[in-house]
């Protein structure tokens, strides 16, 4: 379950954006690179909404705790490529589900 996101260059001087989800009973941090927003915008022409970013970092948490990755930590910092590809993945996930639809 989604809970807040944050900036954290005050929190924890880190270039990036926290995302904390409740995941089994506990709060769990994902943390998404700065420089992924501007990356992105040069690939797709497109920029990263806070909803989006949500999206993105549950897409990960969710995959890493259905693989076995949770391993109990309390942050995930994902990388720039990590990023983007949870972002494809939501993204795709997206058309699939509104193809379908309109079919």
């Amino acid at each position: 379950m989604y809970q807040a996101l944050i900036l954290a260059i005050s929190t924890r001087h880190a270039d990036a954006v926290d995302i904390k989800f409740l995941a089994g009973g506990r709060a769990v941090w994902v943390a998404l690179p700065l420089p992924v927003w501007p990356e992105y915008h040069k690939r797709t022409g497109k920029f990263i909404s806070d909803p989006l970013a949500v999206q993105a970092a549950g897409h990960y948490l969710k995959a890493a705790i259905e693989n076995g990755e949770d391993g109990g930590r309390e942050l995930y910092s994902l990388t720039i490529e990590q990023t983007l590809e949870h972002l494809d993945a939501v993204l795709d996930e997206f058309q699939r589900r509104h193809s379908h639809s309109r079919a």
